[in-house]
Parts: structure tokens; sequence; C-alpha cells
């Protein structure tokens, strides 16, 4: 049904992805709502659909990041700490602080310079953007996304926006416990979601769920 979820306006694309059964939870729709989507998305800002944003990079289809926060949702809380990894456009990274905030932090890691500088400069359209980042709640950063962010570990909640080749046990580390991991991983010519769970004690369980298409997860051109 996600073909079907695109809208004329901001608020047409995110009641129409739960209308579809895409989005479930009421924070999630409000935090979306809260996110203009024209800030992030270069052409057709309310299709359901990914776009390209340059270097190889795309912003992946609302229903992707509708289903990342519902399945993260549980770490997502004010307070919380949370890498998104392959920020690239920063959409996610807005809406992901949406949730976390008052007192949460958001660090968006990518491992292109004018990605990162494209992020911070599209969080600075809107009023609410800009107050994220003035407060230090969300902020940017140049780095190997396969490594994640380590300054700054544990986060409650680890989000991958691009195709790992394998499970990165780094990015498990950096996990609290409890916590958890999304994060697509390529099996042979496939990709699948991977939902990576860490207990109380420090054990972990993954699951896989869905068939999905990113681009890959890679360090920056040498």
């Amino acid at each position: 049904m996600a073909w079907r979820s695109s809208g004329a306006t901001n608020s047409d694309l995110i009641h129409n992805l739960e209308h579809h059964g895409l989005i479930q939870d009421e924070r999630v729709k409000k935090a979306m709502l809260g996110v203009d989507r024209a800030h992030y998305a270069p052409a057709a800002p309310y299709d359901d659909s990914p776009q390209s944003i340059g270097h190889r990079a795309t912003i992946s289809a609302p229903h992707m990041h509708a289903s990342a926060c519902e399945s993260l949702l549980p770490f997502l809380r004010p307070g919380s700490r949370v890498l998104d990894i392959g920020s690239g456009s920063g959409y996610l990274t807005h809406v992901l602080a949406e949730l976390v905030k008052p007192g949460g932090t958001v660090v968006g890691v990518d491992h292109i310079q004018e990605l990162v500088d494209l992020a911070t400069n599209n969080m600075g359209k809107s009023a609410e953007g800009r107050e994220l980042l003035e407060s230090g709640t969300v902020k940017f950063v140049k780095a190997d996304g396969r490594l994640g962010w380590p300054k700054e570990a544990p986060y409650d909640a680890i989000h991958v926006g691009a195709a790992a080749s394998e499970h990165h046990k780094v990015l498990t580390d950096q996990l609290k416990a409890p916590g958890r991991l999304f994060v697509p991983v390529e099996e042979g010519y496939q990709q699948w979601i991977f939902v990576t769970d860490k207990d109380e004690k420090g054990e972990s369980k993954r699951k896989k769920e869905y068939g999905v298409q990113y681009v890959p997860l890679t360090d920056a051109p040498k």
C-alpha cells in the first residue's frame, strides 16, 4: 500500500501512511507531521518513494522512515540518545529528534562532507530545526558509519540508513543495555532489515524482518 500513500501536502502524506497502516503510533504520526519533508527532498517531497540527493545517496521513502521509527519507538523517549548512520538529507535525524526531546540527543553520521553540510542546511530551513541544532539536540558529523560514533556511545537506539555488507559488531557494542539497532544488511543478492535487541544483561538477539533495497553503507571514496 506504500505506493498509494503519496499526497499533495506533508499532512496528506502522513495521514495516508496512517490510513494504510504504515504509521500506527500517534507519537510517530505527530513527529512526522512536525517535519516538512519539502525541506529535505529536492523534488516531489510528498511522494512515498525514495529520491536522489546527489553523491549516490538517497532520501528513503517515507514509509521506510515510518517503519524505522515504529520499530525503534520503545527506545525513543525524552532524554534518549540516538545514532543515525547514513543521515543523508537529515530528514529522519530531525524526526528522531522530535521523538527524544526534551533532553535527548541525535547524532547524524555521514561519510561525505557535502551531505553533512546538506543535512545541516536542510534543518536550518525551519525554526524547529534551527532550535534543535542550536540546543545541541541534533548534530551532524563526518565519519565512517560502519564504525558508529563511539565518542557519544552508548545509544538507546541506532538507525542505519544504508545497507551494510555484514553485521558490524561494533554497532551492537555501542548500544545501551537495553537498546535496539535497526539496520539493512546484504545477504547474497538481497537486502533485509534486521533488528537487534540488547537486553538488560547485555545479551543480544537478532531478528530478520523484511526485504528492502538501500544504497550500500561504505566509507568515503579515497
